[in-house]
């Protein structure tokens, strides 16, 4: 197996001029595209439309040079977006491909494995039956990667649904308990409940301390290497594994770290030197081998960072989210040079309250 990482840049969600180019220029081949992971420009909210604009928009693209249908297409490839390019973050997506004509490295290289659960009913979204799908879903990826020590798992995107207004008609119709009844407030709850789903699999939490009563609250329980967003346009959770196996080749490591705060340059640069095999924080690193950064962004707890106040918390304007977004990728920027990253926000059950998960893709 040899996984190759290619960014895009993308004008707008329907922008595709980019992927095209590559494509036309052989430095992709659509056959052997497996995942996207990237950012939109809309407000990460129920109602942004912007993700499923960007999905629809290369499907559309892919299904002519593929030779199937848009909706194979996204059967076919998973598409993770998160919406919300505040500040300095641009919209732009990070393209997956995967070869089998490969020899293996000699050492542990970049490896992916993919899965998908069936869909859920929305009064099972951020429950355990959530919990339980993804935990499956994700086992069957560490077998899809070659992965045999999930101590070789560094990043688990995961993007599942949350609950839309339509779901909220259907459930109250048919008399169903839901979390929630607000579309947004379903957010924590079913990004937690993937979250959980990933620590279960992985082994960092006791399948004894789970039960739906803890999912957006137990903030004790969580994954390190666990990255979940929740959008309108899906019915289902998609699975997008990444760590290092001896069976692939090519010449990517990924890594990861623990970002205590949303200003914490010092857990990128940590991140960045786990991937290129070093200690933590210790080895110097080279930010030109960095191919891609993804990260989540959460405010400070109590909105306190660093012994000073912030309004994250209280800007009835501005979700946090945004406000944390922003921040973060400003940070992360300011390190590697470049915007095009991945920054999602809500942290439920992903590291310790207050601190957030990164992983870095280098060349070595």
């Amino acid at each position: 197996m040899r996984v190759g990482v290619h960014k895009i840049r993308m004008n707008n969600p329907g922008d595709v001029s980019d992927l095209q180019r590559l494509i036309d220029a052989g430095e992709i081949k659509a056959e052997e595209i497996v995942a996207l992971i990237g950012k939109t420009e809309g407000n990460g909210g129920a109602n942004d439309f912007t993700r499923g604009f960007a999905t629809q928009s290369l499907s559309l693209l892919l299904s002519g040079l593929l030779g199937i249908s848009p909706d194979a297409v996204t059967k076919r490839i998973a598409f993770v977006w998160s919406g919300g390019t505040e500040g300095v973050l641009s919209p732009h997506a990070t393209v997956f491909t995967r070869s089998s004509q490969s020899e293996p490295a000699g050492e542990k290289r970049l490896s992916i494995g993919i899965a998908v659960t069936r869909n859920f009913a929305p009064e099972e979204v951020g429950t355990m039956a959530e919990v339980y799908e993804v935990a499956s879903a994700v086992r069957a990826a560490l077998a899809d990667a070659a992965i045999e020590d999930a101590g070789d798992v560094h990043y688990v995107q995961v993007k599942g649904p949350l609950l839309t207004p339509a779901a909220v008609a259907d459930a109250e119709r048919r008399g169903a308990k839901l979390v929630t009844s607000d579309p947004n407030g379903s957010k924590p709850y079913a990004r937690g409940a993937t979250a959980l789903g990933v620590a279960l699999a992985l082994g960092e939490v006791d399948e004894a301390d789970l039960s739906d009563e803890v999912i957006a609250k137990r903030m004790d329980l969580y994954s390190t290497v666990a990255n979940t967003s929740a959008g309108g346009e899906l019915s289902n959770c998609e699975i997008i594994l990444f760590g290092n196996s001896a069976k692939a080749g090519g010449s990517l490591r990924i890594g990861h770290g623990i970002l205590r705060d949303v200003a914490d340059a010092e857990g990128v640069r940590a991140a960045i030197a786990n991937a290129m095999g070093g200690s933590t924080g210790q080895a110097a690193i080279d930010v030109s081998a960095v191919k891609a950064v993804f990260a989540k962004a959460e405010a400070p707890v109590g909105g306190m960072l660093r012994g000073a106040r912030t309004t994250m918390l209280s800007d009835a304007d501005i979700n946090y989210e945004r406000h944390a977004r922003a921040a973060l990728g400003a940070v992360i920027t300011s390190v590697t040079g470049d915007p095009r990253i991945f920054v999602s926000g809500g942290t439920e059950h992903q590291c310790k309250p207050g601190e957030a998960p990164i992983a870095v893709i280098v060349e070595v």
